[in-house]
């Protein structure tokens, strides 16, 4: 059985704001939405694994030695719509009542994750508006060390291949583990993308057709495993996606190839 901890695809929705007269404007609603509600149960169906679900702004908030204990405790790691400054920055930097009092310096933890797949922990690198290089450079990660565990490289401009009829994966590899009794064919149309290259070393096993982009890439790193994902396991690129049949069979075939190595 895999431990899997699962950061990101979480919103706070505010609102609707009404306008009740010119000088009078209130948001009336305040909601949490976990839109990788339906990847946390896809990964649980099999009984094999089970999964944590945080939201970004947690990871981001984590104190010294936290993630550190993660890294040892959890055997899988996902990070969607995780941009590369929930690594890089602390709350702290912003706090001006600290300036000046203390030197303020935190555990890199990009170094941390790279270190820890090197060590034998496995990545999940899945897609959105801030993963890879993400919407107008936002998600950052191939200007950071983690390009050193992708298995794909990033673009140096927005990433984002969008389109309102959709794009559907083809299958690179139909002998791989990760889709084992799985036909890419009857997955249904993604509403978007992040355009990546294929890294030397590593393997494509599906493209998004007619893109000459890959769509699912995997690759080994020391003793770990990464897995890289270019769509949204979630809404909103992933409105189809998540009712497809096949959803869970994916990401459990996923699992237990990264456990397997």
């Amino acid at each position: 059985m895999a431990k899997v901890y699962y950061i990101g695809d979480w919103a706070v929705q505010i609102g609707p704001v009404y306008a009740e007269t010119s000088f009078n404007h209130a948001p009336k609603g305040l909601d949490f939405i976990n839109y990788g509600k339906w990847l946390v149960s896809a990964i649980e169906s099999s009984g094999r694994h089970e999964i944590v679900s945080v939201p970004t702004w947690d990871f981001y908030n984590m104190p010294p030695g936290e993630y550190e204990k993660i890294l040892d405790e959890y055997d899988i790691i996902i990070f969607s719509d995780v941009e590369a400054k929930n690594f890089q920055l602390n709350p702290q930097f912003f706090n001006r009542h600290l300036f000046g009092t203390k030197v303020l310096t935190f555990p890199d933890r990009i170094r941390l994750t790279t270190e820890a797949v090197h060590a034998g922990k496995h990545v999940m690198f899945l897609g959105g508006w801030l993963s890879f290089n993400g919407e107008m450079g936002k998600g950052g990660w191939g200007r950071t060390g983690l390009r050193e565990i992708l298995p794909c490289e990033c673009l140096e401009v927005e990433d984002l291949r969008e389109s309102t009829e959709g794009f559907v994966p083809e299958t690179t590899n139909t002998e791989h583990p990760i889709l084992k009794d799985i036909d890419l064919n009857t997955m249904p149309p993604v509403l978007g993308f992040n355009r990546v290259k294929p890294r030397a070393g590593c393997e494509v096993i599906a493209n998004w057709k007619n893109e000459n982009s890959p769509a699912i890439s995997v690759g080994q790193f020391g003793k770990g495993r990464v897995l890289a994902y270019t769509s949204d396991p979630a809404p909103h690129w992933g409105l189809n996606f998540v009712f497809w049949e096949e959803y869970a069979k994916l990401w459990t075939n996923a699992c237990d190839w990264l456990i397997s190595g």
